[in-house]
């Protein structure tokens, strides 16, 4: 009976991550975590970066899976409505002081990643990237990605896919320069009818994978053993309450 109330539960944390939307109804966005890309485990909140930020920062109540997965939800600074496309719209200007600059380039010559999350969802792209050439003499550019252009995948009223891509603006070079620089941040949004239904979105994302599939499957790995912990915990569960429900009739 427990093992069946656990599955049941879960089958009702998907019906409610099932979201309808309305024609240019608000979709949220949440800023999540950065890291280095070879080292997934490794996480940071984003807003521990020198970006856009609200006055106010507002944390998302967390599940468990999410605390374990190193989430660190907020809300984001980003526009976003349903079916509406966002033509180039600034998001903030921010003033990099020498140690921002200074962050900057180490977190984007560690591969560091972003990653937000829409309608549950993860969407994960670069902070910037690194422009290597020659050997003698080597050459060696910083670049920060100041435009993140969002694709949304839409059927009905259901989000099926979200992704970003950072070229649709040249890159902000952080070599060579000095202190103060600001930088204008600026984000689009382009939405895109889909024949995918909702059930069909999870297989959608696996085959749009962010990280190396030995990562993935490393992180595959640790959920098939909380599961294995829960239903074993479910077991126990049941020969307790058979056992105390024969010692209770021979009481």
């Amino acid at each position: 009976m427990a093992v069946c109330h656990f599955f049941v539960v879960l089958a009702i944390l998907n019906a409610v991550f099932c979201n309808e939307y309305s024609d240019n109804e608000t979709v949220i966005m949440y800023v999540n975590k950065v890291g280095p890309y070879f080292n997934p485990h490794e996480t940071y909140h984003y807003y521990q970066l020198p970006v856009c930020r609200p006055k106010k920062i507002e944390h998302k109540s967390l599940t468990l899976g999410e605390v374990l997965d190193g989430d660190r939800m907020a809300l984001s600074m980003y526009s976003i409505n349903y079916k509406s496309d966002v033509a180039i719209k600034e998001l903030c200007r921010v003033t990099f002081q020498e140690d921002d600059l200074q962050l900057l380039r180490d977190a984007i010559e560690d591969l560091y990643y972003f990653e937000f999350v829409l309608d549950e969802i993860p969407i994960r792209g670069f902070i910037g990237h690194l422009e290597e050439g020659g050997f003698l003499p080597h050459t060696h550019k910083v670049f920060l990605w100041a435009h993140l252009s969002f694709n949304i995948e839409y059927n009905g009223k259901h989000i099926i896919y979200a992704n970003v891509s950072t070229k649709e603006k040249e890159p902000v070079n952080l070599d060579d320069v000095t202190a103060p620089l600001e930088v204008a941040f600026t984000y689009s949004v382009k939405w895109h009818s889909t024949d995918l239904k909702f059930e069909q979105r999870g297989q959608r994302m696996r085959d749009n994978r962010f990280f190396p599939k030995t990562l993935e499957i490393h992180w595959l790995s640790i959920i098939n053993s909380m599961v294995l912990v829960f239903l074993l915990i479910g077991f126990v569960v049941i020969i307790l309450r058979k056992k105390v429900r024969t010692i209770l009739a021979e009481a």
